[in-house]
């Protein structure tokens, strides 16, 4: 290993080797991808790091080079395994942290993220956050994308690649960047740059394969109970503590899943620190209900005003249940690993996460919304923003779920949403 320090506002120190600092060197590793061993990295302190998000520690070891030094993911593609319709191979535990297996057995929680090479910057944050173990799924396309996922080891990394595009060789090509280490956005932009034409018009005309990267990441957790989320979804600090000891005294004698809160939050502000002060900021109009402009029955079901209105207590308890659900509900929840599986057919946007749900709802599953906690969306959304793309996507699910629905209404015999009804219904009026 490495030597690692940090630099801080008031100088250089040695960083302890605590849980925290593990997960957050590993997340800001991935993200300024030191495979690339000989990057240098600017002296920018602290104060320089851009607001809204909070300042994280700085990354690595100003100007340390490191050379001869092998791949990272050390990996032959051609041994992965396909997925069911061999569309995209898989590897499991590519890449496993040295306290991975350690923190799987002293947390009751896992958490299970997934990402492509854009969005993977979100990750120093949520490994900021969250200091239980990490399963982390990341998908690549070809050599290119492969080469700029190699990573420092610490957290349990999963990789799928798609057929037509599977890495060929696992060679270690040195290259040199000169990268902000506290900027991680800016300097992954950096290193997307550096993708052909090709790779770049490939990825716009396959839609990423969210279900398969989800049930990557979901299936390499050792713990007890997942909690999914989005890499782009950031846990309020210290969710991976607080969950804990709520499952310590949790004893569920039915099917549960926990859900924890989502909100958008306006990027001129500051992380909040606690659900007090989320609660002051949706009183301003700074954050508000994820999704409620762009599509409302995306988390109504999980009533905030109530969760608003909830008493605030430190400990991590359920606020109420969830007495509404609908069609299209897609919270993001803790639960044990026998849940159903996310449908693999549904690739891109739409009918991805909510069919999961409806049919965990139809498993007989209860859905309990657990307070103080919360986890943050940055930017307040607007429809308009949305590409043109993710209509598309979600018109072609939406033509497989007719088949899904009645799939499950097999599978479960129980239709509690009336939705295969629904449909014989239309059926004979057509």
């Amino acid at each position: 290993m490495h030597f690692v320090s940090i630099c801080h506002q008031h100088g250089c120190k040695l960083w302890n080797v605590s849980v925290l600092s593990i997960l957050v060197l590993t997340a800001c590793n991935v993200l300024l991808m030191l495979r690339l061993l000989h990057t240098e990295c600017t002296n920018i302190s602290a104060d320089s790091v851009p607001k809204p998000h909070p300042p994280l520690p700085p990354l690595i070891l100003d100007n340390v080079v490191i050379s001869n030094v092998s791949p990272i993911f050390n990996v032959d593609p051609r041994l992965g395994r396909w997925d069911t319709r061999h569309t995209y191979k898989m590897i499991d535990h590519a890449l496993v942290g040295t306290l991975f297996t350690e923190l799987s057995e002293s947390f009751s929680v896992c958490l299970a993220t997934q990402t492509s090479l854009e969005k993977v910057h979100s990750l120093v944050q949520v490994a900021h956050h969250w200091n239980g173990p990490i399963s982390a799924a990341l998908f690549a396309a070809g050599d290119e994308e492969f080469s700029i996922l190699q990573v420092r080891e610490r957290v349990s990394f999963q990789l799928a690649f798609p057929k037509e595009k599977i890495p060929t060789t696992s060679l270690f090509v040195e290259t040199s960047s000169h990268l902000d280490c506290t900027r991680p956005e800016a300097s992954l932009g950096k290193l997307l740059k550096k993708r052909s034409p090709d790779i770049v018009r490939w990825r716009l005309r396959n839609p990423y394969p969210q279900n398969h990267m989800r049930n990557l990441a979901r299936k390499n957790c050792q713990s007890p109970h997942v909690f999914l989320t989005d890499v782009d979804i950031i846990p309020s600090t210290n969710l991976a503590d607080g969950l804990n000891n709520f499952f310590k005294t949790e004893n569920c004698n039915a099917l549960c899943a926990y859900v924890v809160p989502t909100y958008e939050l306006d990027d001129r502000v500051q992380f909040p620190r606690n659900k007090t002060e989320l609660v002051r900021l949706t009183g301003r109009g700074l954050a508000r209900p994820f999704h409620h402009k762009v599509f409302i029955y995306n988390q109504f079901a999980t009533n905030f005003s109530r969760w608003e209105q909830d008493k605030y207590i430190n400990a991590v308890h359920v606020s109420h249940k969830v007495t509404n659900f609908e069609f299209l509900y897609e919270p993001f929840y803790v639960a044990s690993d026998s849940v159903p599986p996310h449908d693999e057919r549904f690739i891109g946007y739409g009918f991805t996460r909510n069919t999961q749900v409806y049919e965990m709802y139809v498993a007989g599953y209860e859905f309990f919304v657990l307070s103080p906690v919360f986890t943050i969306h940055w930017g307040l959304q607007h429809r308009k923003g949305r590409p043109s793309w993710r209509e598309r996507q979600n018109t072609n699910n939406r033509k497989n779920f007719d088949q899904f629905k009645r799939e499950v209404f097999a599978r479960y015999h129980k239709d509690p949403l009336r939705m295969v009804a629904h449909q014989s219904k239309d059926n004979k009026l057509k």
